[in-house]
């Protein structure tokens, strides 16, 4: 029975020769091997709504030279999915053409943040590189990757939350915190507790994925500590092998991460992005192209990236995001963002 394979890219007047060449190449040899091609002339759009669906029906994803901010955006969709166990990939190859070096960027923030420790699996065990259109069909027999060895999230025991009071009334602002929920470092854990009292002190409701652990379980703690109002989305399979974090005053559950994330942004008035992995790196960039294309739903919401010092051979240094934020100025987007190295007064500062 033939399978889906998904190419990447949009096909415009602009696009050079060489990766119209590049393109027919690789359609030559995955027709020749007999894999039924979708998105194969570069006219197919994914989009937040969509996604889960587009991986749902396809076998397989080629991502091809001339990387767009789309590309970057779906890539690194596909590789949270892996990790926060999405069954939907199981067995599923993802392979990425790199001849032209556009992919070069975001596999160098893989591997900075895999060394900073916000993501646990090197790119290589999810992700396969090749140069040339020829290698991509013995690339796509030979990199099927199983969820259950690379997903960051393991089940164990699930303990008991305590909501929040659901009566206490909601605040007309709301800022969203995007962070890891997965790293253990003890100054990103205090900045995380920090931001939530903060924005509790300030009047502000508090929105994040509703995981209870990491930076991410305490900024709720920090809110809730502080009598503040939060709220927060995530989805049934991570909740069965978490659980939620104590405090949530409302609760809007999702069926997966990305209608989770709709949920957030649309919830909110302003966004902080302190340090974490790719799902981090996946809700910062869906913000920045709403940004950048100026979509209703961003109007006046504020993005804040704090860039954050770290330690590295024991020394510390500074520019925990500076990867990230080359990549968005490689696509245009770093004007969307505000970028500060800790957290003090950025909530003060936001004038919401």
């Amino acid at each position: 029975m033939p399978k889906n394979i998904r190419l990447s890219g949009t096909i415009t007047d602009s696009d050079s020769p060489e990766l119209r060449k590049v393109r027919a190449e690789i359609l030559y040899h995955l027709f020749l091997e007999g894999w039924n091609i979708y998105n194969g002339n570069g006219d197919q759009a994914i989009h937040l709504w969509n996604i889960q669906r587009k991986i749902d029906e396809s076998h397989g994803f080629v991502f091809l030279p001339g990387a767009t901010i789309d590309d970057v955006l779906n890539s690194t969709s596909i590789f949270v999915g892996y990790q926060t166990g999405d069954m939907a990939l199981n067995g599923k190859p993802t392979i990425m053409m790199n001849s032209d070096k556009s992919w070069t960027s975001w596999l160098n923030l893989l591997g900075h943040l895999h060394e900073r420790g916000t993501v646990s699996q090197h790119w290589q065990e999810i992700l396969t590189v090749v140069n040339k259109p020829q290698d991509v069909v013995k690339a796509l027999k030979e990199g099927a990757v199983k969820v259950e060895k690379v997903r960051t999230h393991q089940k164990r025991a699930k303990p008991d939350s305590k909501p929040g009071d659901p009566s206490m009334k909601e605040p007309s602002k709301k800022v969203c915190v995007f962070c890891s929920a997965s790293t253990k470092e003890e100054q990103y854990l205090k900045m995380g507790y920090k931001i939530g009292q903060d924005i509790a002190r300030n009047g502000f409701g508090c929105v994040t994925g509703a995981g209870r652990t990491g930076i991410m379980g305490e900024v709720v703690r920090g809110g809730y500590e502080a009598g503040g109002w939060t709220g927060g989305s995530n989805v049934p399979h991570i909740i069965e092998m978490e659980g939620l974090p104590d405090g949530l005053n409302q609760f809007w559950p999702r069926d997966d991460i990305y209608t989770r994330m709709e949920v957030m942004i649309q919830k909110s008035n302003a966004f902080v992005i302190l340090p974490g992995g790719m799902g981090t790196v996946q809700e910062l960039l869906v913000l920045l192209q709403l940004k950048k294309k100026n979509d209703p739903l961003l109007k006046k919401k504020p993005i804040v990236l704090v860039n954050a010092s770290y330690i590295k051979n024991g020394r510390t240094t500074k520019g925990f995001w500076n990867p990230m934020i080359s990549l968005a100025e490689q696509h245009g987007l770093a004007g969307h963002m505000d970028v500060v190295e800790d957290v003090d007064g950025v909530i003060e500062r936001m004038c919401l």
